[in-house]
């Protein structure tokens, strides 16, 4: 008869035996070793059953709390610092070219497009801010007509899909062209920081570990180009006493920003450089 024993030597075995290797499925690569760390992680910390029983309350407060319009699922995916690690594992990228972080739930796929130096404050509350940047490849070449999208956070720390009935729709949110010199323009006002939600199940329990709640005040961008990567990313202010706190883990060396004083006008000013990298196909031999 066959060994029909189930320990803690071989219990993570015994459930991958359950396991057909010959059935398809978009997580079968993933199945396996999840369990695998999952029976050492349970016989390393030695749960008892009321701790276990605490651990099955708190996944299932965050499958309620969960629906089409909040996911803690994907905040807690966010705040242990598993999206991040996602997104580096999938968008490497050569020294030099601007790096992708997480896009965030408040991006929008419908913002209007707009001519170059329109100001996308559309309520005018905040601090100006004039944005300049420029598009190039690797080589330093302009990259003509990319497309430039933007979102950000008000001065309170508020995105306007978080305060529809206080934003007017589509405020501090738009789509440029860049010029035939890779150049783009625009105004807004100077965004705020902000805490993510903390008043689900993951934002009481992580908040409460001491994990940091708060992101430091960012532009979010989002680039295309026919055949490049496309870039999404954010620019962080440089004087931002949380960067080295984000509870997004976003924050590279190279998306932080100095705002400067504007010249003869009373707000600030921010020109950064994206640079962008062909599509693996396209992409030229070192």
């Amino acid at each position: 008869m066959a060994d029909l024993s189930f320990s803690e030597i071989n219990s993570a075995r015994r459930v991958a035996e359950r396991v057909d290797r010959h059935a398809g499925g978009p997580l079968q690569g993933f199945l396996l070793p999840f369990i695998d760390h999952l029976h050492a992680l349970v016989r390393e910390t030695r749960p008892s059953h009321a701790d276990w029983r605490k651990t099955m309350e708190f996944l299932t407060e965050v499958g309620h709390a969960s629906d089409e319009r909040r996911q803690e699922w994907a905040l807690l995916s966010d705040l242990l610092g598993v999206t991040a690690l996602i997104e580096e594992i999938n968008t490497s990228r050569p020294k030099g070219a601007t790096p992708n972080t997480v896009r965030g739930p408040f991006y929008r796929a419908d913002a209007p497009r707009l001519p170059l130096d329109a100001n996308i404050s559309l309520d005018g509350v905040g601090v100006p801010l004039w944005v300049s940047g420029q598009v190039r490849d690797l080589d330093g070449q302009a990259i003509a007509g990319a497309t430039i999208e933007t979102w950000q956070a008000n001065s309170q720390g508020f995105y306007e899909n978080q305060q529809p009935d206080q934003q007017p729709e589509f405020n501090l949110r738009g789509v440029f062209t860049a010029d035939a010199a890779g150049a783009f323009r625009y105004c807004t006002v100077r965004p705020a920081g902000y805490t993510v939600p903390c008043d689900g199940p993951v934002g009481l329990l992580l908040g409460g570990l001491g994990f940091s709640l708060r992101r430091p005040a960012h532009l979010h961008f989002r680039i295309r180009a026919d055949g490049f990567e496309t870039i999404s990313t954010h620019i962080y202010d440089s004087s931002d006493p949380e960067l080295g706190r984000d509870a997004l883990f976003g924050v590279k060396q190279e998306l932080v920003a100095e705002l400067k004083p504007k010249a003869k006008a009373d707000g600030w000013a921010l020109d950064y450089t994206f640079v962008m990298v062909r599509a693996k196909k396209e992409r030229r031999s070192p």
